[in-house]
């Protein structure tokens, strides 16, 4: 098979992961709770990477770890997965999985938010467009939702998943510092230290898992919400040479979620969803693939208009 070939089998391997695990979610929390949940999904994810570190023989980078990088790990650990899973977790017991799954997705949006405050570095003017319009998705989906036949809206919900959109935003900040560290092995030390977290709260917690059912719910959510999907899309990404269409392939995801939400969740998707989410990706597309040549543009314009006053000042 084609490096090219490959690369697209194993994205639409994660993409497909993806569409599934919102519906998993809620299958999953009928009979956990979300610490329960976490907890299993967060054991499974550790043994996939330990497995897969294994075969790719890479556990000596991690005995090549200095204390600084050990102690940054245990931060990250307690960031993903403990507090962003449980803030997510929770968000989706409280709300229908089709309110749920986009405004989570608004991520990079809050991301590009958080880079200007604490990188101090101004968004370019054309990027508040895709800014502007993702936010109107979100508020789309959350006021048509609460003035449509949903039942069960939840207002603190709705707050926990824009907060977990900013946990996952401030991970994928702090967590691109390790860019010279392979990323399966990043993950392997996040959920490493996230696990160990996770069991010792479970001791003063108490965990009750009664039937394999529930078990194996809770499984599959570690095994395609973190483990598979994780270390398919990077290879993907390793090995295309095409990674646009990598990454475009992800927005896929969200619209095949409201399928399975239907199909198997039985929940009836609104328009207001499909709207809500349409303005939510298509904020993000324009901000990662059209605000720069808008910008371009911009600054053509403006240097062209300083020339022409310069040249005729009257």
């Amino acid at each position: 098979m084609e490096k090219s070939s490959k690369s697209i089998v194993y994205a639409s391997v994660a993409v497909l992961s993806w569409s599934t695990v919102a519906t998993a979610f809620k299958v999953a929390l009928k009979s956990l709770s979300y610490f329960e949940l976490i907890l299993i999904a967060s054991c499974t994810a550790l043994f996939i990477f330990t497995i897969v570190l294994l075969f790719q023989k890479k556990f000596n980078l991690v005995r090549s770890f200095s204390g600084k990088q050990w102690l940054r790990f245990a931060g990250i650990g307690l960031l993903n997965p403990v507090a962003y899973y449980l803030v997510l977790f929770k968000a989706y017991s409280m709300l229908p999985a089709q309110i749920a799954q986009p405004i989570n997705y608004s991520w990079p949006i809050l991301l590009l938010i958080m880079l200007a405050v604490f990188t101090r570095r101004p968004i370019p003017i054309p990027k508040y467009v895709g800014l502007v319009v993702s936010l109107l998705g979100v508020i789309f989906i959350s006021v048509g939702a609460s003035n449509s036949a949903i039942t069960g809206i939840s207002i603190p919900g709705i707050l926990l998943c824009v907060v977990s959109a900013v946990l996952w935003a401030s991970y994928w900040m702090i967590n691109n510092k390790n860019k010279e560290i392979d990323g399966t092995v990043s993950l392997f030390m996040g959920f490493l230290f996230g696990t160990f977290y996770l069991l010792l709260a479970a001791l003063f917690i108490g965990v009750n898992v009664y039937n394999a059912s529930s078990l194996l719910a809770g499984m599959y959510v570690g095994a395609f919400e973190i483990g598979v999907p994780f270390i398919c899309f990077g290879i993907a990404i390793r090995t295309t040479n095409n990674p646009a269409l990598v990454n475009q392939l992800c927005y896929l995801a969200p619209f095949m979620s409201l399928f399975f939400i239907s199909i198997v969740l039985g929940e009836q998707i609104y328009i207001s969803t499909y709207i809500g989410l349409m303005l939510i990706v298509g904020g993000i597309v324009f901000n990662q693939y059209l605000a720069g040549k808008a910008t371009w543009k911009l600054y053509r314009a403006i240097v062209k208009y300083r020339i022409t006053h310069r040249a005729y000042p009257g």
